[in-house]
């Protein structure tokens, strides 16, 4: 990346490595050492001794597009160096479960095992990506999926790495979903723009500034956030003590508000009744009363309030919504629930496709059918 001999690779190459050493174009070998690593990006910064060093080019991965020619360059199978080429087929691809923080540029440029950590390069020889993970369908080899880093993000925290050792990630204490068309049907939404607010952390930034649940998150800083995903990797990457200026839509109407971000933790925060159970009130779904037995099986505080799903159908239209066993639900249509007469008195007030605040493992999300 330098020529004083910085490297970037991916963290999963070098972990767990007690020595790490560097193969040149000419032939020499090096001992590199791991200044250091994110496994939330899957980025490791490695240093060897020296100087003039070849340096790569660096490009810029917000001006690649969908159909630009990709080069992948690495060690496939360990066969030596490698290059395949073909075109990038996809941007901003994420929710793959591949890391924490994802936004990667999908490309069909043959990757296979070995070419992890070596650079995806565009047609002027720019470096655009790290080449990191593919889909192969069990078969271990190129299926024409293949997934790299943006050199944007990956110098992002390579940055980071160099000034502070390690990332310092921002948040903003909220629980984020994305808007699915139950939901904004529900909500009286115009559209599905934005991003959901399905919890808020009683002692995060967000609360703090008053960011409530229910609200609807259309900005960060005058840019358009298109899934959760998006504004999950914008916030994570800005200054932990910067101020944001998010643009919301609250109960229907425009809000503005500005958050002092916070530090992410080192662990992520999370956020008596009497007997009974309705088969009838949702389609395919059976409740009970919440107990404070049924509350300790489920991990959740002892003030928890509620009705927890038992049972719910495959062909219930809220099992696709993301209903499950074990769900508490606390609202319907915005009235909190406590016992399951007062849940079938909501459902029947709320009519077709009633909005279920659920709470999942001490955290709160939004369904819709």
């Amino acid at each position: 990346m330098s020529p004083d001999g910085y490297i970037l690779t991916n963290n999963h190459v070098v972990d767990g490595a007690t020595d790490v050493r560097v193969t040149l174009a000419d032939k020499r070998q090096l001992k590199a050492k791991v200044v250091g690593t994110d496994p939330k990006t899957d980025i490791a910064v490695l240093k060897v001794e020296g100087s003039d060093f070849s340096a790569i080019t660096i490009g810029d991965s917000s001006k690649v597009q969908v159909g630009d020619y990709a080069l992948a360059i690495g060690d496939p199978f360990g066969v030596g160096q490698t290059v395949t080429m073909g075109i990038i087929s996809a941007m901003n691809r994420g929710n793959l479960g591949i890391e924490d923080y994802e936004d990667f540029i999908q490309t069909d440029a043959p990757i296979n095992p070995g070419n992890s950590g070596g650079a995806l390069i565009n047609d002027r020889g720019e470096l655009v990506g790290i080449n990191t993970a593919i889909l192969s369908g069990g078969s271990g080899g190129n299926q024409g999926i293949g997934f790299a880093i943006p050199i944007n993000l990956a110098r992002g925290v390579m940055s980071q790495i160099l000034d502070h050792g390690k990332v310092n990630r921002a948040y903003l204490g909220i629980m984020v979903q994305d808007i699915t068309p139950g939901i904004s049907k529900a909500m009286n939404l115009k559209d599905m723009k934005g991003v959901l607010v399905g919890d808020v952390s009683p002692t995060g930034p967000a609360q703090r500034s008053g960011v409530l649940r229910g609200d609807v998150i259309l900005q960060v800083n005058g840019k358009q956030m298109g899934d959760s995903r998006e504004l999950r990797n914008t916030i994570s990457m800005m200054d932990p003590n910067a101020n944001v200026n998010l643009k919301l839509v609250r109960n229907g109407s425009p809000a503005d508000v500005t958050v002092k971000l916070g530090e992410l933790p080192a662990d992520k925060e999370q956020a008596k009744t009497e007997q009974g159970s309705s088969e009838q009130a949702l389609d395919g779904v059976t409740v009970e009363n919440l107990d404070s037995q049924s509350v300790r099986q489920l991990g959740l505080p002892a003030a928890t309030t509620g009705v927890v799903v038992t049972d719910i159908s495959p062909s219930s239209p809220l099992a696709s919504a993301g209903l499950r066993r074990g769900d508490v639900i606390q609202e319907v249509n915005h009235q909190p629930v406590k016992n399951v007469a007062q849940f079938e008195e909501a459902v029947r007030k709320a009519g077709n496709n009633p909005l279920l605040l659920v709470n999942r493992k001490g955290s709160t999300i939004f369904l819709a059918e």
